[in-house]
């Protein structure tokens, strides 16, 4: 399929925006982009069950739990972190089963559910900032 010029181009800005994005960003950015990338994917998946677009479903979807899983949940270290890097594993894990049933009942409901419970997190997240050494 033929793509304008403009849509190729601006497609490719995107993906080294990214890119450049992660290359540069140190931790707590890349933090910050998970949880971008992440809400970002929840809004699609909301959107593509009440358009009744299952490709896009699923592929946001599969996005977001993996984003949850790889990215933010097997960073946390629950020795070192404590009691809060407990309650974001579990915070994490109780958000993958809560989309697992979203993505069965198909049910954007569900799905702003846990992007309510995220959001604060990843605000908190972008509010601090690591102190420069």
């Amino acid at each position: 399929m033929f793509t304008p010029v403009s849509t190729r181009a601006a497609s490719a800005y995107q993906r080294v925006g990214v890119e450049t994005s992660v290359h540069g960003a140190d931790p707590h950015q890349l933090v910050v982009l998970l949880f971008d990338s992440l809400l970002d994917s929840l809004s699609k998946v909301a959107g593509a069950m009440v358009r009744g677009d299952i490709q896009e479903k699923s592929r946001y979807l599969n996005k977001a739990i993996q984003i949850l899983d790889e990215g933010l949940r097997s960073v946390l270290d629950e020795e070192q972190g404590g009691e809060v890097a407990k309650s974001l594993n579990a915070l994490y894990g109780y958000s993958v089963i809560e989309l697992t049933k979203a993505n069965f009942n198909n049910s954007p409901e569900a799905v702003h559910s846990v992007i309510a419970l995220i959001r604060p997190v990843a605000e908190a997240w972008k509010a601090i900032r690591p102190q420069s050494r």
